[in-house]
């Protein structure tokens, strides 16, 4: 129910899902009577492979977390949280608020043994196909050991997603210099060093783009101005080419030419293909969409969803973190 647009993007999103993937169901969590008005308007009155469960409050999007924990125990985010918990879904899908999602996930799941706060991790295009990064907004102060925790949280989701047996990760910088950089970073690199990571270093912001490493680790606060940062650009590229092409005539013929090529390039740099960050940390699967998200990005955060608990990515997660918590005791 939450977002930019409810039950007008999700519901026909789900249907998208279930046609990629044909070993999917999905619970659809909301009021059951808007829900189930869009799936009458989409032609799927009954899909198989669905089911609808009730929710009578929806969290809006400038709730403050600890309202929502209090006040909204019905709400569909809450109500689908629960249905991840007790086992009768594998993972939670949600556009809504980021810190009531947040705050609930953690309040009803728990975080992993080791794990002292959950972060939010996504891939982004790069020249090289794509690069993971991490914070993206849950965590806006870091001090280092908790830059350490998304670095192996980070890493090992990679590791199983990607299936990449040792992921480079880099410490977003202001460069790539041991002297440069505050004191929390600089303490966080030490860490790193020390740790059985394949640690290249510091990198910069260009890095993202570059792909010269799988695991970007930073704080909340830089790594969600990051995010819309890159969204922001490449929205405007290609507005500013869609307005080029429409200057004149021969310019809109030399579009026509070059169409195969434009289309090929919004693809690879379209963020909505990118949709889908998980909070990594929690004992259960559960992702965030984008609130803005349409049918199409939204759908991807469902897939993104399915590649994890495929993964069982939460598991791997908690297994490397013992392992890794009992050598460093030896």
């Amino acid at each position: 129910m939450g977002g930019d647009h409810g039950p007008e993007v999700t519901v026909p999103a789900a249907l998208t899902a279930l046609q990629r993937e044909p070993d999917l169901d999905l619970i659809l969590v909301g009021r059951e009577r808007e829900v189930r008005a869009q799936l009458n308007a989409l032609g799927s009155p009954a899909p198989e492979r669905v089911r609808l469960v009730d929710a009578t409050q929806i969290v809006g999007m400038d709730e403050l977390p600890v309202q929502v924990l209090r006040r909204k125990k019905d709400s569909s985010m809450r109500v689908a949280i629960n249905l991840v918990k007790n086992g009768s879904a594998n993972a939670c899908i949600s556009a809504g608020n980021t810190g009531a999602l947040m705050a609930t996930a953690r309040f009803v799941l728990k975080t992993l043994p080791g794990i002292d706060r959950p972060a939010i991790v996504s891939a982004m295009p790069s020249l090289r196909g794509h690069i993971h990064m991490l914070d993206l907004g849950a965590n806006v102060d870091s001090p280092p050991e908790l830059l350490l925790q998304f670095a192996v949280m980070g890493s090992i989701l990679v590791k199983y997603v990607e299936n990449k047996p040792n992921p480079s990760v880099g410490l977003l910088n202001i460069g790539v210099e041991d002297i440069k950089g505050n004191d929390i970073v600089k303490r966080a690199a030490e860490l790193m060093r020390q740790s059985s990571l394949n640690y290249k270093g510091f990198v910069e912001g260009d890095a993202i783009y570059t792909g010269d490493v799988d695991v970007i680790v930073c704080d909340g606060f830089d790594g969600n101005v990051a995010l819309k940062t890159s969204e922001g650009l490449a929205q405007m590229i290609t507005h500013f080419m869609r307005e080029e092409y429409r200057r004149n005539l021969l310019t809109r013929l030399a579009g026509v030419i070059s169409l195969p090529v434009m289309k090929s390039l919004r693809k690879r740099v379209d963020h909505r293909r990118y949709n889908g960050a998980t909070l990594v940390g929690l004992r259960r699967t559960v992702i965030k969409s984008h609130g803005s998200a349409d049918v199409l990005a939204f759908r991807q955060a469902i897939l993104e969803a399915v590649t994890e608990v495929k993964n069982n990515v939460p598991k791997h997660i908690s297994e490397e973190l013992t392992g890794m918590m009992k050598a460093a005791d030896k």
